[in-house]
Parts: C-alpha cells; sequence; structure tokens
C-alpha cells in the first residue's frame, strides 16, 4: 500500500545524495544549485502516503466494503421488487455503437492503426524518459499544454512535485488528448455521429481521471492513510443512503439539502396563488411601490426545473428586483407531472398554461396587454404560442423577453447528442410505461455536459474524501428536479432538436402550422457566453427567425449565473451591438460591452416600451387567492 514501493532502493540512495531536500542540488563540480520539477526530490515528501496503523487501515476497509454493500442493497431492492427498470443498457449500446465507427475508420487500414498506435506509445515513452531524467536530477522540463495547467482537478502540488503522481498526470492528458483526436481526425463520419463520438469520449476520459481514484489521486491517498481509511466508510455510507434516496438510483450529493425549505428561506417574496388549472399555478406578487407600470409581467419558466430559480433569495432574485423596480409579477408554477399528465403536450402547456395565465391576468387586474417572460424551454414554448396567437389574432402579449432560448436548434450543442431517432424512440418506450420522464434523467443528461465540474468533483468529495456538502442555494434548486410529460418531452425532443421545426416554419399546434415570421412584436433576446444548453451561436441563430425587431444581449457565464445576476453585485458584464444579423462572430467584435449586470438594461428596454403607470394592484383582484406563494404545485418533489 505504501507509495515508496515504487522507488528502487538504488534510485532512493542516489535521491539522497544528490538533493539537498530543500530545492537543492548538487552538479558534477559539487556546487549546488536550486531545482525545478523534482530534480531536487526529497524522498522524505513520500511520508504521508506511507501507511502507519495497517491494522485500523484493514479494520475501515472491511467496514467500507460492509456500507457498499448497502449501497449494492439499495441499488438493487426496488429492481428485485420490480418498481425499477433499468435502461442503462440503451446508452451504453448507443456509445458502443458510435464509438465502434471510429475505430472502423482506424483498424481498417494497417498503416493508420500503426500510426495511431505509434503517436501514443511515442508519447509514453516520451514521459517515461523525461521522469528518469528528472528522478536522476536533471533540470527537464516537460511540454504543458494550457488545458493542464489550468485545470483545477490537478491544483494538488504533489501533481508536479511527485513523480508518480506526475507520471499520471502527463499520460492522462497525453491519453485524452489522443482519443479526442481520434476522433476529430476520423474520415467519413456524418456530423451527428462525429458529435456524438466527441461527446461520448469526454464523458470517459472525465471519468478515468486518476482524479477519481483513491490510489491516484494525492490528495485522497493521504486523506486515506491519515484518516486509516475512515474517509472511505463515510464515503460508502453516504453512497448507500444517496441511492436510497434515488429509491435506486443514485441522488449525487450535491449540496446540504437539510439547511434549505422552499417557502422559509428560498422562494419567499410575498405573494399569492390566484388560480391553478390541471398543469400549473399562477401566482401574482405583492407590489413594492406605489404605482406599478401598466403593463403587467408574465414569466414562462421551464418546466425541466422549478420556477424559484428566479426567486432564489432576496439578494438575488429577479422576481422580486422586477417587483421593485416598479412591475406587477405573475409567474406560471408548473405542476411536477404524475401519470395523470402523460397526455398534456405542448398545446395543453400553450393553452392550459400561458392562455390560462393570460385569462388570469385580464381577471385579477383588467389588463388586456401584458409583457411576457420566458426563460430556456419556456421560452421556446412562449414563442410557438406567441405564433400560435399571430395566426389566432391575440394580441394580449406586446412584447417578449426570451432569457437563453432557442427557437433554431441547428447550433444546439451537447443536448444534440440525445436527439436522434433510435435514441428518441427508446426514450419513449420508457416513457409510454410509467407516463413521465423521470427527473433524474434529465437531471443527469445536464450533469454530462460538464461531468468533469458537476459530476466527479462531487463524487470525489462525498463519496471518497467522505465530506458533507457545503449548503448552496443554486445546487439545491437544481437536485430538486421535476418530471416531464410523456407527450409534451416528445413533442420538445421531435420538434425542436430532431427536426428544428419551429424555425422551419413546420412546426404544428393547435392544428396550425406555425411561423416565427409572424411573430413581430418587439423581442429581448438575452444569451450567456458560458452556456452549455442554450449555447450564445444558437440563440443569436434564432434572432432572425423573427418578424419584427429583435435586440440581442449577451451576458457573461453560464445558463443561471448568467441570467440570475443582480446589479448589486457588479459580476460578470454584457454585451450589446446592432442588429443579430450575419455570423455571431463578425457580430460579437462590433460590440460595446459594459460591466455589471444586464437587467437595468431590460428594465429600461420595458419601460421605453410603454412607460404609462398606475397605482399598485393587489394580488387577485376580485379573485380569491387559494394560498400564499409559492404555492403548493413547486412543493412537490420528483
Amino acid at each position: 500500500m505504501a507509495l515508496v514501493i515504487f522507488f528502487r532502493q538504488d534510485v532512493k540512495t542516489e535521491l539522497t545524495t544528490k538533493s539537498g531536500g530543500n530545492g537543492v542540488s548538487q552538479d558534477k563540480n559539487g556546487d549546488t544549485r536550486e531545482t525545478t520539477g523534482f530534480g531536487g526530490f526529497d524522498p522524505k515528501t513520500i511520508e504521508p502516503y506511507v501507511v502507519k496503523n495497517p491494522e485500523a487501515l484493514a479494520v475501515n476497509f472491511a467496514r467500507t466494503v460492509e456500507q457498499l454493500g448497502k449501497a449494492a442493497s439499495a441499488w438493487l431492492a426496488p429492481r428485485e421488487r420490480g418498481e425499477k427498470v433499468d435502461t442503462l443498457a440503451d446508452p451504453m449500446v448507443d456509445m458502443v455503437k458510435t464509438l465502434s465507427k471510429v475505430s472502423e475508420y482506424w483498424l481498417s487500414d494497417p498503416r493508420r492503426t500503426l500510426e495511431a498506435q505509434t503517436h501514443l506509445l511515442g508519447s509514453y515513452f516520451g514521459i517515461w524518459s523525461r521522469t528518469l531524467q528528472k528522478l536522476a536530477g536533471e533540470d527537464i522540463e516537460a511540454p504543458e499544454d494550457n488545458r493542464a495547467a489550468s485545470d483545477k482537478r490537478f491544483a494538488d502540488e504533489d501533481w508536479i512535485r511527485n513523480p508518480f503522481f506526475h507520471f499520471l498526470r502527463q499520460a492522462y492528458f497525453v491519453t485524452s488528448d489522443w482519443a479526442e483526436r481520434m476522433v476529430s481526425d476520423a474520415e467519413g463520419l456524418d456530423e451527428h455521429t462525429r458529435h456524438k463520438a466527441a461527446f461520448y469520449v469526454r464523458q470517459i476520459t472525465s471519468a478515468i481521471s486518476p482524479t477519481n481514484f483513491v490510489t491516484t489521486n494525492p490528495q485522497l491517498y493521504r486523506e486515506t492513510v491519515a484518516s486509516n481509511g475512515e474517509n472511505l466508510v463515510r464515503g460508502m455510507r453516504m453512497l448507500a443512503e444517496d441511492i436510497a434516496a434515488g429509491r435506486g438510483d443514485l441522488k449525487l450529493r450535491q449540496t446540504d439539502t437539510s439547511k434549505f425549505a422552499i417557502g422559509e428561506n428560498l422562494a419567499i417574496t410575498p405573494g399569492k396563488v390566484i388560480a391553478q388549472s390541471d398543469i400549473c399555478q399562477i401566482i401574482q406578487y405583492e407590489p413594492a411601490t406605489e404605482e406599478v407600470l401598466k403593463r403587467p409581467l408574465l414569466i414562462c419558466p421551464p418546466w425541466i426545473n422549478k420556477f424559484y430559480v428566479l426567486d432564489l433569495n432576496p439578494q438575488k432574485s429577479f422576481i422580486k428586483w422586477a417587483v421593485d423596480q416598479g412591475l406587477t409579477v405573475f409567474v406560471i408554477s408548473w405542476v411536477n407531472p404524475d401519470e395523470r399528465h402523460a397526455g398534456k403536450d405542448w398545446e395543453a402547456y400553450a393553452r392550459e398554461g400561458i392562455d390560462f395565465a393570460l385569462d388570469t391576468i385580464k381577471q385579477a387586474c383588467g389588463e388586456e396587454e401584458v409583457n411576457a417572460v420566458g426563460y430556456c424551454v419556456g421560452g421556446t414554448l412562449l414563442a410557438a404560442t406567441l405564433a400560435l396567437h399571430a395566426q389566432e389574432g391575440d394580441r394580449r402579449i406586446r412584447s417578449a423577453t426570451l432569457f437563453t432560448t432557442q427557437v433554431d436548434f441547428t447550433f444546439a450543442g451537447d443536448l444534440k447528442v440525445f436527439a436522434d431517432e433510435d435514441q428518441i424512440a427508446a426514450l419513449e418506450q420508457g416513457m409510454a410505461a410509467v407516463g413521465y420522464l423521470e427527473g433524474s434523467k434529465m437531471a443527469t443528461a445536464f450533469n454530462m455536459l460538464r461531468a468533469s465540474e458537476l459530476i466527479w468533483p462531487y463524487f470525489v468529495n462525498s463519496y471518497l474524501k467522505g465530506q458533507d456538502p457545503l449548503p448552496f442555494d443554486l445546487l439545491y434548486w437544481n437536485s430538486d428536479s421535476t418530471r416531464m410529460p410523456a407527450a409534451n418531452h416528445s413533442f420538445y425532443l421531435r420538434n425542436c432538436y430532431l427536426k428544428n421545426s419551429l424555425s422551419r416554419g413546420e412546426m404544428v399546434l393547435a392544428g396550425k402550422k406555425l411561423s416565427l415570421k409572424d411573430v413581430t412584436i418587439p423581442i429581448y433576446n438575452l444569451a450567456t457566453r458560458e452556456d452549455h444548453i442554450a449555447p450564445a451561436k444558437s440563440v443569436f441563430a434564432g434572432s432572425s427567425a423573427f418578424g419584427g425587431e429583435v435586440t440581442y444581449v449577451l451576458s457573461g457565464s453560464g445558463h443561471i449565473a448568467g441570467v440570475v445576476n443582480p446589479p448589486d453585485r457588479m459580476k460578470y458584464q454584457f454585451w450589446t451591438g446592432g442588429p443579430p444579423t450575419g455570423e455571431f462572430e463578425d457580430w460579437l467584435k462590433k460590440t460595446k460591452e459594459t460591466p455589471g449586470s444586464w437587467w437595468p438594461h431590460w428594465r429600461a428596454w420595458i419601460e421605453a416600451l410603454d412607460g404609462r403607470k398606475v397605482p399598485a394592484r393587489k394580488p387577485g383582484g376580485s379573485l380569491n387567492s387559494i394560498e400564499e406563494a409559492p404555492g403548493s404545485y413547486v412543493r412537490v418533489r420528483a
């Protein structure tokens, strides 16, 4: 177990002779000099890796195996009872089938095979040679790429200082780079297959990183030795708890969920639920100003997550900020569906969601004209509903703001990996059995987009280090997943990701073929620069689909932080420019960068459309309130 075994005794003796133990070494003339890398490696630095109490370690290994057995039982029990049917084989089959097409290219020609193998083995040999030279005290600089130097997973100094871990680190990046080149250099692949292959390779390389294993991660190794394996006992106990919490699936522990409660320290902006349908509740918030803008604001959030991402706490709540700015705010809170909602499709969400909300606003405050906001897929639904309204002569929505919303899915990013005919058909078959898609499935797909940041660090910290995660409201919201009705999700995947029918004028809703060119109201189209779900280029491409004036704004950060960015924090920045036409890269070169939040810019845009004010409105008007905000629908957990 002791890491000292990878040094031969003669090498240890030579290092002890040459090394001063403090980053100095002797040259051939006997002069001392400072050294870099581990040319002046001191064998004493391996002391933290030597097991001090083998008996205690053995006992804790036995306890770890016991807890691992409980985790296995928690995984098996619902399957033995028939409550859980595994669908893991489907993505695995697709991954193998996809990567085999890459392999066919390289293995079909012996010369290409030899070239690929020689490149990889040559790189390994170079690492090994440099390692031996540095162990001998020579000052050899290893070639480092920017990705390796900036990767937070390898921040521990022993990844550079210790020769064993330094070797692993270099070998990992060489291997992962080589695997990615095998995909990018393979000829004859169609675009979708190449995209899927690149995605699967990233998943594999993220999973096999040496940072994810006890014996190949210096920090984990030291902690295991120092605690005699207590960290593993705690970690496997947490693993068993999280599999049980997921009812047979791993519910990855990302935050301390015990520190949060909806309506107590999350989603606490005062308001009332004033109406509800089978698929949503409508919330109206208490005014904070004596006067408000005449046009109310309706927010249509995604049903893939819950609306309170816009109302996490008073300091970063977009909803509270909008109320404080003199807006009458209404929010759609979608139901967390079950088998009863299996047939609720996009038309149902448009009619029983958006149209129902517009009817409620008219009853609550007598206003026909509203400004609307749609977030992510909620924005996509809003855009489709606007096109339907245009055909029906419904002019109640007078402006639309789209947060990180795609209407053209040409550049939709890595989520397109999951959207080909075979995978959608398999997903539909699974949904048909229960009437919905389990929320954990979509949560896992989103996490896989950034697995090295959203999966493996939490796996390591919780299950290998045995550390309880810190409380973080955004990660609590992220873990509060929602199910999706079978009809709704199937329509979304097929019409948006597979066929891209909305931007092409081919989507059919309520028996009408929709065209976004019919949507001529003002559009505020917000994208975020580091978005992995709705890439900025994809949002930009969708701007040209509308028939009216579009104001495209690019915010710093990603899908959530770029949207939820209160002005008083002065974080990030946003870019504005001319009309969103031509190529995205060309538009970006001509933009103006403004420090801080885009919220005030949007508020000025809203008021410029219609600045009329009226006395503040109490929630519901003549309607009787059903319950206090945030309502009961949002509290239902998947």
